[in-house]
């Protein structure tokens, strides 16, 4: 039978093509870019952070407490969380209740319901949130307990009036999603309203100044935040916003200029709208800046004197925690906020899928078609957003990673999560433990600075 099914044709089957294999270089994504910038002929545009796996908090463990440390008991002995933000200069520094701050987003890119919410939320737990480029309104200052105003270099929407309505002013010269470069709103988010408040024609995209008009470095960044003081009476506390790149330098130097405190946002920092290029390929991780920055401080006397707040990535009170423990006053939050109202929703999965896209996956915040009514400018899809529940989703978010940092702080014997520190800590990856200059977990070996 064998010979016969020879003869007919039959046999063994032919040998199968090689495995499709993707290229690690080369790979679909790649693709798909060199193909879109191939038929559009400009660099891509979107918003949320960087999305490259990079060494970040969730490579640091904690070392509980067991018989050479005792931890606390949850239920019966305090670990406090408060924190005390700009003492440095200002009659009238932040008492906030918590470590978690709102980061600037601004009016423009994100809808008045949502920033209404944000101060809602941020005002329910003891925090404040911060305005974001383009000014103040009176739906934030309305609902903002404690509300800091950012003075960006664009300038759009200040002015001295709102500077002293806010509890503090933040200079921003960085953000970590594209340290050197400017922000960007697309003309389809320029409505009426953005248009009057930044002095802009409606319709057309604004872009975003690099640097500041009126200084050219330190010297007149002094300068400025003494005439800021002046117009303040000296009431307000005054930040200084820096993107992850040379964060030992830029602290000094911000301290030298008069900072009280001073805002360290890494390369995972979220942006409304900005080149991926940007995104993906400036900047460095939060993880590797936090340790430059409070070795900065330390040298100049100024740690916990001048408050380090740092942000980019931060996304769970575990977070919150291993940033305090490598010596952050605070940390600050948007990407996680943004959600926590309620963006890329999993309810919104068809409206969403009309944009091409689906939850977990949108980022065309610039695109101002966001079916949850939060980074848009469209009157209708921001009616759709409710701000009083979309605060209350906030502020439970905000207490739920309070109360996770709490649990790790007690179970490392800490009564203050500010008592948590680098000791506290080991590192599961050599890129990790070199960066946080933590030991690798199970040695005493931290990568550069021991044999």
């Amino acid at each position: 039978m064998a010979a016969d099914a020879h003869r007919s044709g039959a046999g063994p089957p032919a040998p199968s093509r090689t495995a499709l294999r993707e290229g690690a270089i080369f790979n679909r994504r790649v693709i798909a870019e060199i193909q879109r910038a191939a038929n559009e002929g400009i660099y891509d545009i979107r918003g949320f952070g960087a999305k490259r796996a990079v060494p970040h908090f969730d490579d640091l463990l904690f070392l509980g407490a067991s018989v050479s440390r005792y931890p606390l008991e949850g239920y019966r002995e305090r670990c406090d969380t408060d924190v005390v933000l700009g003492s440095r200069h200002a009659e009238k520094p932040l008492h906030l209740k918590i470590p978690i701050t709102i980061a600037g987003m601004s009016f423009g890119a994100l809808s008045a319901p949502a920033k209404e919410a944000l101060g809602r939320g941020a005002s329910a737990v003891g925090t404040c949130t911060t305005t974001g480029d383009g000014g103040m309104t009176p739906e934030e200052r309305g609902h903002s307990e404690l509300l800091v105003y950012q003075l960006l270099p664009s300038r759009y929407g200040m002015n001295p009036d709102d500077l002293r309505k806010a509890d503090a002013i933040e200079i921003v010269v960085g953000q970590g999603a594209k340290p050197g470069g400017g922000g960007m709103l697309l003309g389809q988010k320029i409505s009426d309203r953005v248009a009057e408040m930044r002095d802009l024609p409606k319709g057309i995209d604004q872009r975003s100044a690099c640097r500041h008009p009126d200084w050219t470095g330190p010297d007149d960044m002094e300068i400025k935040i003494g005439e800021l003081r002046e117009i303040t009476d000296w009431q307000k506390p005054i930040f200084v916003k820096i993107g992850g790149s040379r964060p030992y330098y830029d602290t000094a130097l911000a301290v030298k200029a008069g900072a009280d405190v001073v805002v360290l946002d890494g390369m995972q920092g979220g942006t409304a709208a900005t080149q991926e290029v940007f995104i993906e390929h400036v900047g460095i991780p939060t993880l590797s800046a936090i340790p430059p920055a409070v070795e900065s401080l330390k040298e100049l006397g100024m740690h916990r004197k001048v408050q380090l707040v740092v942000s980019g990535g931060v996304r769970s009170g575990a977070d919150v925690a291993k940033a305090l423990a490598l010596g952050a006053d605070a940390v600050s939050i948007g990407v996680a906020a943004l959600i926590a109202l309620g963006d890329n929703a999993p309810e919104l999965a068809d409206e969403y899928a009309q944009l091409g896209s689906a939850p977990g996956f949108y980022d065309d915040w610039h695109e101002g078609r966001d079916p949850a009514g939060i980074s848009t400018q469209d009157d209708e899809l921001a009616a759709r957003f409710d701000p009083e529940l979309g605060g209350r989703r906030l502020a439970n978010f905000l207490r739920t990673m309070t109360l996770e940092a709490q649990t790790l702080a007690r179970a490392c014997g800490k009564s203050h999560v500010h008592n948590l520190e680098p000791e506290d800590l080991v590192a599961l990856t050599i890129e990790a433990a070199a960066m946080a200059r933590v030991p690798l977990a199970g040695t005493s070996w931290v990568p550069g600075l021991s044999d």
